[in-house]
């Protein structure tokens, strides 16, 4: 039986385009403490983030939680160690080659989140096609948001990645395609 050449894995993994991964919950509620780390850690002063006193005077009526504070600490977390991987649309999409390039990452802050809200995050794949690149001119190009909800499934945070897949020179050689 021959290979299926780029254009028919193409179709196939066209089919998964909205696919979703089960919702992870984070494995603790967001801390104040937490949230003050972060900011030390990464050199943010925002009294918005760091001052409850402020904090209560504004719109939201408390701390919030930076925006790239959710996508550092939601999920399981790296401790204790998990015994299973997170579910990954990735691992689902067919494609010509498996090497992999992150090209972009675009962040949507939709909802403040709050001191006690409990995160949870899920991937969904929002495209997949075919443009060439120097490497391989069949290389996949798949999108997909990892999408972060607090408890009341409200959407919070959208995380779009862009990411290439590209066979080896030795692959492309031999499919015909240099």
């Amino acid at each position: 039986m021959a290979a299926k050449t780029p254009e028919e894995i193409l179709e196939e993994a066209r089919k998964l385009i909205g696919t979703e991964t089960e919702p992870v919950p984070s494995r603790y509620p967001v801390e104040y403490d937490s949230i003050r780390r972060y900011c030390h850690m990464v050199g943010d002063d925002n009294p918005l983030f760091l001052d409850p006193k402020y904090a209560a005077t504004t719109e939201h009526g408390s701390v919030i939680a930076p925006p790239f504070f959710i996508r550092q600490t939601s999920g399981p977390g790296p401790w204790p160690p998990q015994t299973e991987e997170l579910p990954s649309v990735l691992a689902q999409v067919p494609s010509a080659g498996n090497r992999n390039i992150n090209l972009s990452t675009d962040f949507e802050c939709r909802e403040p989140v709050k001191v006690g809200d409990r995160i949870s995050l899920k991937q969904r794949l929002a495209d997949v096609y075919i443009k060439p690149i120097r490497l391989d001119p069949k290389t996949f190009w798949l999108v997909y948001d990892t999408i972060y909800s607090n408890q009341d499934g409200e959407v919070v945070l959208v995380m779009r990645n862009t990411l290439v897949r590209h066979r080896s020179p030795e692959e492309v050689r031999a499919a015909g395609d240099a």
